[in-house]
């Protein structure tokens, strides 16, 4: 016994050990570690190593530009931030195994020249090193994105050096951009053409004979009847004196009492893409002179340069100030201005910011502090929300209660009626028989809801109340079905609804070409279309690629579109999706080819670009699969998780597009 337990002791220690060895290891457990200096490995790309606070920096990069008002599952999660920088270690190493990797004096020439003031001159070695550790962190983080921007730009220029477009290539691609169309058109839909089908009763029960184990119910049904209280109109009725609505907005955190701040802002607009660099520069230069203005003449000398050379008409005249002070907006992020509530008062945006393909200047001003009176609506909105909720919710266990002591809704409603403000009609409601899963009607699918009548088994047993669509549910069985294959009169309507599909789905194509054989234009395709029971729909000065209306986007469409005259109908229906869609094209405006006279230089140099940008996408898309399948590429998955469980969840919208860092 003695030694058996010595043995358990010294294991038990070897245990310990090796698990403080495994739970300490440096570089894999990061839970400890400030993520921008963690130096834990999420990817290699070759010898290459990409680690945590590379994925740090690069999140607190778009973090800054958004103001912390995007979560990272609006950014594309973490994956996304490790698949761009492991595209851009491929980049890097493709260009320097053809030799096409940047030189020191190439970062430092680019470096250099990303800073400089109104003359063009460098701006000097400490102003240089304040905005570069300002914006990246350090020395060598700017200079890895200057190393991979050059080598990018020498790889894209090696692999596109042979890429041409035709002058009939960007003639017609200016064609098929430029002209409109009035299209009038049918869709062919199933749901329209069943209405018309009327299947007999035989046909009906033959069908459910045939396909009884489709109609399986696997789980049981139940039939509830519930006490439904409106925290709307329970709110309604509450009184709510000005003396609570001054409470409530004394109880107002600061930022919550504000208006928002000023803002002034300079707009230079870009009228040509040759000209951005030339705009960028003066930007700068206009920087320079705002920020060294003395704190006393600051917003005079913003102001004065606002109205001597912004482009925005109704602001510049204004010495650059918006109309409205600018706030933030959980619920519409404003990509430009929302950065400014971050700022200080004061402060001028230190690098111009390109924004919609001009650039921009902003210098926050002073917070402009909201009145009570100018708050009191979203104040008494927001309090007698709560309190309406709160009202509800006491309403609702008094009804669970007594329903539990009466097992009569109706009784309970009659009984609740006058403090709900509601009549008892509106209190008491059903459901038809439903399962785990369903769309229940008022309802829709509630896991609350299914989570309070799961325990309930037997004829009037009561559950919890639970929240429901505009308040709180109080549910009692009224009936359980076990799971079964239901009797045709049970399911009939179901059991119809399927055949019609059916039928008008196998008649669809037939019907969208009878409609089109038997007009000769489009203005007898109304009258061909509401005689089978369809609309006519028309779209003015139609672009091809974008969506037609009600029929939905589709090449097949466009292609249809622009093969027709004015006056002409597509013989052929075109399939969009599970629809059929019969068009004809009233009008037709050809592209204006004087003005594309004028376009044609710039016209080829957005083509070309935009050609050279596939290639090289395809080609780094195909040198990244083969480095997959030699093993050259790796993601640490338990690490790459580790930093999607740490991220904190952040209610708020997606940003209407995706974010862009100001580049030169």
């Amino acid at each position: 016994m003695e030694r058996t337990r010595g043995i358990i002791i010294v294991g038990f220690a070897i245990l310990m050990a090796v698990s403080l060895v495994i739970f300490y290891a440096p570089g894999r457990n990061s839970t400890n570690v400030e993520a921008n200096k963690d130096t834990t490995v999420v990817a290699k790309v070759g010898s290459d190593e990409i680690t945590v606070a590379d994925v740090a920096q690069l999140k607190e990069n778009y973090m800054q530009m958004f103001g912390g008002r995007v979560s990272m599952a609006q950014l594309g999660g973490y994956k996304r931030f490790v698949d761009s920088l492991i595209r851009d270690r491929v980049v890097a190493q493709e260009a320097a195994r053809l030799g096409l990797s940047a030189s020191d004096k190439d970062i430092q020439q680019k470096g250099f020249k990303q800073f400089t003031d109104a003359s063009g001159q460098f701006v000097g070695m400490q102003r240089y090193e304040e905005i570069v550790k300002a914006r990246y962190g350090s020395f060598d983080a700017f200079e890895r994105i200057l190393r991979n921007e050059i080598a990018q730009q020498n790889l894209r220029a090696f692999v596109t050096a042979a890429v041409k477009v035709s002058d009939e290539e960007v003639l017609e691609d200016y064609k098929r951009t430029h002209s409109t169309f009035d299209v009038s058109y049918v869709v062919v839909s199933a749901d329209k053409l069943a209405e018309k089908i009327q299947p007999t009763d035989d046909e009906l029960k033959k069908y459910y004979e045939q396909h009884k184990v489709d109609f399986n119910i696997p789980e049981p049904q139940k039939k509830i009847r519930y006490v439904y209280i409106d925290q709307a109109k329970s709110g309604e009725k509450l009184q709510i004196s000005d003396k609570d609505l001054h409470d409530e907005f004394d109880r107002l955190p600061p930022d919550a009492k504000q208006a928002g701040v000023k803002v002034q802002q300079i707009l230079l607009k870009v009228a040509r893409k040759d000209l951005d660099k030339q705009v960028e520069e003066k930007a700068k230069g206009l920087i320079d002179k705002a920020r060294t203005a003395a704190p006393d003449k600051a917003e005079q000398v913003f102001a004065d340069l606002a109205r001597g050379n912004s482009e925005d008409p109704a602001t510049a005249k204004n010495g650059g100030y918006l109309p409205q002070p600018v706030k933030k907006n959980p619920n519409k992020i404003n990509a430009l201005y929302d950065r400014t509530v971050d700022m200080q008062p004061g402060d001028v945006s230190d690098i111009p910011i390109k924004y919609g393909g001009n650039w921009y200047i902003l210098r926050r001003g002073e917070s402009v502090p909201k009145s009570f009176e100018e708050a009191k609506p979203d104040v008494l909105a927001s309090l007698r929300n709560r309190k309406g909720y709160a009202a509800a919710a006491k309403l609702a266990d008094r009804a669970k209660n007594r329903l539990k002591e009466t097992k009569d809704p109706q009784k309970v409603a009659r009984e609740l009626a006058a403090e709900a403000n509601m009549k008892p009609g509106e209190m008491v409601k059903e459901t038809p028989f439903i399962k785990p899963g369903d769309d229940v009607p008022g309802i829709g699918s509630s896991q609350q809801f299914e989570a309070v009548i799961a325990p309930l088994n037997n004829p009037n047993d009561v559950g919890e109340q639970t929240g429901v669509k505009g308040g709180f549910a109080v549910p009692m069985l009224v009936e359980k079905q076990e799971p079964r294959i239901p009797d045709f009169e049970e399911i009939k309507t179901k059991v119809a609804q399927v055949v019609k599909q059916q039928r008008a789905k196998e008649q669809l194509e037939q019907k969208a070409k009878e409609i089109a054989a038997s007009v000769n234009n489009v203005a007898d395709l109304k009258a061909a279309a509401e005689k089978n029971g369809f609309e006519v729909a028309t779209e003015s000065d139609y672009k091809l690629g974008s969506p037609l209306g009600t029929a939905g986007t589709s090449p097949a469409l466009d292609e249809a579109i622009y093969g027709l005259k004015s006056g002409e109908l597509a013989r052929t229906p075109i399939k969009v999706a599970d629809t059929w869609v019969v068009l004809g094209v009233a009008n037709r405006k050809d592209a204006d080819l004087a003005e594309f006279a004028k376009q044609r230089e710039q016209l080829t140099q957005s083509m070309l670009s935009q050609k050279q940008s596939q290639v090289f996408e395809d080609y780094i898309s195909a040198v990244q699969q083969r480095m997959k399948q030699e093993g050259k590429i790796k993601i640490y998955g338990d690490v790459l998780t580790q930093l999607e469980e740490s991220e904190p969840e952040v209610a708020a919208p997606p940003p209407p597009q995706r974010p862009q860092f100001p580049r030169e």
